[in-house]
């Protein structure tokens, strides 16, 4: 089988379980106006190219934007100019701003947790500030996974990143559209598609347990390969996916 048949193998299962996952857990309707959080990674590249081509179908009908944030204090480089080529050549804008924290003050909370919240702070005002009611993040199942086992492991919870988040207090919901799908076909779409890598990665992320968690669940499914799925069918029966 050629590359390109390869290629095109691996974009129909993701598409498939976006799909799956959009059925599932209700993500997207007719007239919702999408923020694609655009970090430059694997993932929200992926999320962005099928979001931009699902739109061109008109099924359901929605409009997409994208937006990238820089932060000014954390020395994370991103290459913009790629970014921007990248939503140009799929017909969608990208808006970059920058935003920022002290963490001489702030000292009581990681910096990677002072990074993604700000971040995150930064995208709610945007969109509500431009009328979007949805924004859409590119976690995908492993994502949620690991998630789950760190709040077991380290909070003694049973929860996990949603499907479908819908705000109390705020006028807008989150959906992870790319929740079904496994991070390996990701990477081997990445890889085929030649997505450009981050310039360089951040210098807190050394700090965190994701990838130890990561690790450790790489060797659960050697013992059990169906795990992931026995994990995901228990967030389902919890009610878990959808808040």
């Amino acid at each position: 089988m050629s590359n390109d048949a390869d290629n095109l193998k691996i974009e129909k299962k993701i598409t498939k379980l976006f799909l799956k996952a959009n059925a599932t857990y209700s993500l997207i309707s007719d007239g919702d106006k999408i923020l694609v959080a655009l970090s430059g990674g694997k993932d929200s590249l992926c999320l962005l190219e099928i979001l931009a081509k699902r739109q061109k179908i008109h099924h359901p009908a929605f409009t997409l934007e994208a937006i990238h944030v820089r932060m000014d204090n954390v020395e994370y480089e991103s290459d913009t100019s790629y970014l921007e080529d990248f939503a140009t050549t799929l017909g969608v804008k990208l808006n970059v701003i920058n935003t920022g924290f002290d963490d001489t003050i702030e000292t009581r909370k990681p910096v990677c947790f002072l990074c993604s919240w700000y971040r995150r702070k930064a995208i709610f005002n945007y969109a509500q500030e431009h009328g979007f009611n949805k924004i859409a993040l590119g976690h995908h199942m492993d994502d949620l996974i690991h998630t789950t086992l760190m709040n077991q492991f380290f909070q003694g919870s049973f929860t996990t990143m949603p499907a479908r988040l819908t705000m109390r207090k705020m006028p807008l919901t989150i959906i992870r559209p790319l929740c079904m799908v496994e991070e390996s076909y990701i990477k081997e779409h990445a890889k085929a598609n030649g997505y450009h890598q981050q310039i360089k990665r951040c210098p807190y992320e050394k700090d965190s347990k994701r990838q130890d968690v990561s690790e450790l669940f790489a060797r659960i499914e050697q013992m059990n390969p169906e795990a992931r799925y026995s994990i995901w069918n228990a967030l389902e029966k919890e009610g878990k996916l959808i808040e």
